[in-house]
């Protein structure tokens, strides 16, 4: 009996292979995966791409990077959420791409 519980205990360790020592494989494509955090922007220019966001999460999104009194929020073509807002006393373009970056117009 001693030994079966040895050997199950040894099997469900060799199981328990830590997810980063497993092989990954390649990844097709670019490696430009949405942020994660409204205080990071992977581009300091809207990226183009299909985005999912919803016009409140885009508005959520925006005033979580420092903007106000965001408003006229549309989609346009290449999938970037667009409108005007004020930070620090100014109303300016913005911009929210499908990764999540928020941008001012340049």
């Amino acid at each position: 009996m001693r030994r079966l519980t040895v050997l199950a205990a040894t099997l469900l360790m060799l199981g328990a292979v830590p997810a980063g020592a497993q092989s990954q494989p390649a990844q097709s494509g670019p490696g430009n995966n949405a942020v994660n955090s409204s205080d990071q922007n992977n581009s300091n220019k809207p990226v183009e791409g299909r985005n999912s966001f919803t016009e409140g999460q885009a508005k959520s999104r925006i005033e979580g990077a420092g903007y106000s009194n965001v408003s006229g929020l549309h989609k346009d073509d290449q999938g970037v959420w667009r409108g005007k807002a004020d930070k620090a006393g100014t109303k300016t373009d913005v911009s929210l791409d499908f990764q999540g970056n928020v941008n001012p117009a340049k």
